[in-house]
């Protein structure tokens, strides 16, 4: 059965626990259902996923709103329209969302001139048998749903956008071309000989390109959803699809076991389908923080230079979060809701 409703808990009376205005990831450590937990301090995201909960939504409703408020709030410039733009200049989104119940999985990639990626990505388990819509076709599904076609490129995309090619197009996601693409826009060619050295991810995106909202809500009887949104990475080539729409990478759902939701660089964080992995970890009995951790240290292996964090939520209502330590980025901020704060609270955790 779809994921159910949510607000069968108001009337529990339980201890409201003091906490300021940021409070370290374990302070607050007794497990508590329904929660919601997302990635980074959007604080009106956390808000809108949990007044979603107490008006007798639905886990699913929760993350679509919860997401769909960053998108409209242009979280960071990392969420929704007027942000990221790719190498010709042009705004693209991509979402997902997963029911944990029945493990179905709705999700838009490369969606141009649609404002609402998570909307449209539920609209997949809706209305179609498929998980994945991608492109121009991905925009087509959207306006066949009731969607406007919209502008997604701003004033700040374009000023972004020229500052970029004022720079030369740096930083930019060629490799092995000529002429060199760390001094020149090209057109580029590729070279005759390819050459493999240590890929340097730290130095495009960081803390302040945070590139994802990934949220995890659980209900008060264990039921699991998850979600992400995001416009991709700045500066992507056209038609790049990282981490945030592919089920196991940019979050993941079991009603059996918990949630996950992945942030940071897509391009490295998706061949490891990390909330998969730590999924699986919490299923094991693996408490969310150390289940974080491994899923992080796994990662760290190959690419200790990686910019990523996680969060997790086990169907007991505990949860955690990891991050990479790297220079610019050593603590992850992440929004926690549940019955034990009396509101959304900011997190913290030290990267490791």
């Amino acid at each position: 059965m779809a994921a159910g409703r949510g607000g069968d808990w108001q009337g529990v009376t339980v201890a409201l626990l003091f906490l300021g205005v940021l409070t370290p990831a374990g302070a607050a450590s007794a497990a508590a259902l329904p929660v919601v937990i997302n990635t980074w301090a959007f604080r009106t995201a956390a808000d809108t996923a949990w007044r979603v909960l107490e008006s007798g939504g639905s886990e699913l409703d929760a993350v679509e709103r919860g997401c769909g408020q960053c998108e409209l709030d242009q979280c960071d410039g990392s969420v929704g329209y007027g942000g990221s733009p790719d190498e010709s200049g042009e705004t693209t989104l991509d979402a997902m969302i997963m029911d944990g119940n029945t493990m179905e999985v709705g999700a838009v990639a490369d969606l141009r001139r649609v404002k609402n990626a998570i909307g449209v990505a539920r609209k997949v388990i809706e209305y179609t048998k498929h998980t994945l819509l991608v492109g121009e076709s991905a925009s087509l599904f959207a306006v066949k749903m009731g969607f406007p076609y919209e502008d997604l490129t701003t004033q700040k995309s374009l000023s972004l956008y020229s500052e970029w090619l004022n720079q030369s197009c740096q930083p930019n996601y060629w490799k092995n071309v000529v002429p060199d693409s760390s001094k020149s826009c090209g057109p580029y060619k590729r070279r005759e000989e390819v050459t493999y050295k240590e890929e340097q991810t730290s130095s495009q995106r960081n803390v302040h390109n945070h590139d994802t909202i990934g949220m995890v809500v659980i209900g008060a009887s264990g039921t699991v959803a998850s979600g992400t949104s995001t416009n991709g990475a700045i500066h992507k080539l056209p038609g790049r699809v990282g981490d945030s729409p592919i089920a196991g990478a940019g979050s993941y759902a079991d009603s059996t076991a918990g949630g996950a939701a992945a942030t940071g660089d897509g391009d490295i964080m998706m061949r490891f389908l990390p909330s998969y992995q730590a999924v699986e970890y919490m299923r094991m009995g693996t408490d969310p923080t150390v289940a974080c951790q491994k899923v992080i240290s796994r990662i760290q292996k190959y690419a200790p230079k990686f910019f990523g964090a996680i969060v997790c939520a086990n169907t007991t209502g505990s949860y955690g979060a990891a991050c990479n330590k790297i220079p610019g980025f050593t603590q992850f901020h992440f929004m926690v809701s549940n019955p034990l704060l009396s509101r959304p609270t900011e997190q913290v955790v030290d990267c490791i």
